[in-house]
């Protein structure tokens, strides 16, 4: 029996659903209390009150179980320790005692991972790097430089109030730039301005040799980089395959000069909003539904090139299970687009064409307001943190066969008010790059579908996971049950990790789980691996493995 499954249908819960799916003198170098330990970073002769950490922390300690939980509450690890690093030559040195002594080592920055990668059983050092929290810009490389623990609200709140920039990366304020950044992060910006990798100049990363010695290696995306594949590897191939990421620059291709204003794109002044509801009563008919649906995919079809006059407005259509009374559609603009209220009248009218309109409720807001207040960064309220999400890529919208399949697991008797799914505006920009050119190989796409249950206990676990997998499985029915690359689907973005889609039981496609994440980017991805982890000291259940 389902004990509590709070409904969806309030402020808080409609707008953690649509995120599950922001130069003076004082700006020519980093910002903030960043600046002091970033400076003291790599400085031994800093006091040590400037500098922070390493902090082990093990079983008994009262710290333990607090830092022990990643935002997935499924998942809870035991790992021997957990160690709280403030720098890169601290990271070094824990990656280091781990190989010496033969313990599974997993890095978490914000810990928002959907499956068990950093709370596996076999992990026995959990590598916590949340402090390494800098966001500043490097002006020896002319580049914006981020730490992986910073959260992506204080990525948004320092590039903006330093310099007026920003990155096309998450809705989430609250997640880590760490494992984000390196899966091909993308959010309400990139129809606009591309996925967040489009934007990366370079990393540092913490390795493991063939000898197993430990060591920082920067690898950039200069032509004649030596190092130039662990660069690639980062822009899309997600966290924890080749090594722990100490630091990113930040800077858009093609930007020069001396001026960081430039050097990244600007970020909006005003965000228009649009807040759409609809109510699963008599009006919403099955063909009502998915007209709904269907005209939103159909819409985004016609409009995602790249340079489209609607790159800049981005979407999510979230349909509810009907237990949940109904359900909701959020559309957002740079307020400053001309004609901005225009584009989204134009293309509510378009979602709502044989089908029934929604009340809407309009609202203007400062941007850096509207994309950080951290009430969209969670899945739900504080004890709803058990859930399970599935997803897949479209080149257009879902099929007839695949919308009626919809309808019926949203208006089934096993579902509840905490499951639906979301479908989510893509496309733009994120089309203008060749699947090669970044670990991301699903760049000919236009939108993104999502398919989630949360909860809050243990004991109903078994219900909700049956659930989204078999609402999953009717949806993908005729190519096995997960989204093979084809005419309709493009296979799943690896941010949004699924174990089921290497379990035989769920994916009986033939289609092997890696082909379903990377496409013809993997046998690159498995070189990298060869090269860079030989000892495959970082895996996880979906990692990439060595070639050979």
């Amino acid at each position: 029996m389902n004990r509590s499954d709070p409904s969806p249908m309030n402020r808080r819960g409609l707008l953690a659903a649509a995120g599950a799916a922001a130069a003076s003198g004082a700006a020519a170098g980093l910002v903030g209390p960043a600046a002091s330990a970033a400076a003291a970073e790599n400085d031994t002769t800093a006091p040590e009150a400037t500098r922070f950490g390493p902090v082990t922390v093990r079983p008994g300690d009262a710290r333990y179980d607090s830092l022990l939980r990643g935002n997935n509450f499924r998942f809870v690890g035991r790992p021997d320790e957990i160690r709280v690093v403030g720098s890169t030559d601290q990271v070094v040195r824990a990656v280091a005692d781990a190989v010496r002594s033969g313990r599974r080592v997993a890095v978490r920055s914000g810990g928002h991972c959907f499956e068990n990668f950093t709370a596996d059983p076999g992990v026995r050092m959990l590598l916590d790097v949340s402090p390494m929290d800098a966001v500043g810009y490097d002006a020896a490389r002319g580049a914006f430089t981020v730490q992986p623990g910073a959260t992506l609200g204080h990525v948004y709140r320092t590039l903006f109030k330093g310099w007026g920039v920003t990155v096309p990366a998450g809705g989430c304020p609250e997640v880590g730039a760490g494992g984000h950044f390196a899966g091909g992060g993308y959010g309400p910006l990139s129809r606009r301005y591309g996925s967040v990798v489009d934007h990366l100049y370079g990393v540092e990363v913490v390795v493991v040799d063939r000898e197993g010695t430990a060591r920082a290696v920067v690898a950039t995306r200069e032509p004649d980089d030596p190092h130039r594949d662990l660069f690639w590897a980062h822009t899309g191939a997600g966290g924890g395959n080749f090594g722990v990421v100490t630091r990113y620059w930040l800077r858009s291709p093609g930007a020069s000069g001396s001026d960081p204003s430039k050097l990244l794109p600007a970020a909006p002044s005003d965000q228009l909003g649009c807040l759409v509801t609809w109510a699963w009563d008599d009006r919403m008919t099955p063909q009502a539904f998915t007209a709904l649906l269907r005209n939103f995919g159909t819409w985004h079809e016609r409009n995602s090139a790249p340079g489209s006059k609607y790159a800049g407005l981005y979407a999510i259509l979230i349909p509810m299970h009907r237990k949940a009374q109904g359900f909701l559609m959020t559309v957002q603009i740079d307020a400053g687009i001309p004609n901005a209220r225009g584009l989204v009248r134009e293309f509510l009218d378009a979602v709502y064409a044989d089908s029934v309109k929604g009340a809407e409720t309009w609202l203007t807001l400062p941007w850096l307001h509207s994309t950080t207040w951290p009430g969209t960064g969670e899945p739900g309220d504080v004890g709803t943190r058990r859930y399970k999400i599935k997803a897949g890529y479209l080149h257009r919208s879902l099929t007839d066969t695949q919308l009626a399949a919809v309808h019926r697991n949203l208006t089934n008797d096993t579902g509840t008010p905490s499951g639906g799914m979301l479908l989510i505006g893509y496309g733009g920009e994120v089309r203008s790059v060749p699947p090669g050119a970044t670990a991301v190989a699903q760049r000919d796409v236009i939108m993104k579908a999502v398919y989630q249950s949360i909860w809050t206990y243990e004991a109903d676990d078994a219900t909700h996971l049956d659930w989204v997998r078999k609402f999953y499985r009717d949806v993908y029915a005729d190519t096995g049950g997960v989204p093979v690359p084809g005419a309709v689907s493009d296979g799943s973005y690896i941010n949004y990790p699924d174990t089921d889609l290497a379990d035989p039981e769920w994916n009986t496609s033939g289609v092997p789980w890696h082909t379903l994440y990377y496409k013809d980017n993997y046998p690159r991805l498995q070189r990298v691996k060869a090269r860079w982890d030989p000892r495959d000291v970082f895996h996880h259940a979906l990692s990439i493995r060595p070639s050979g």
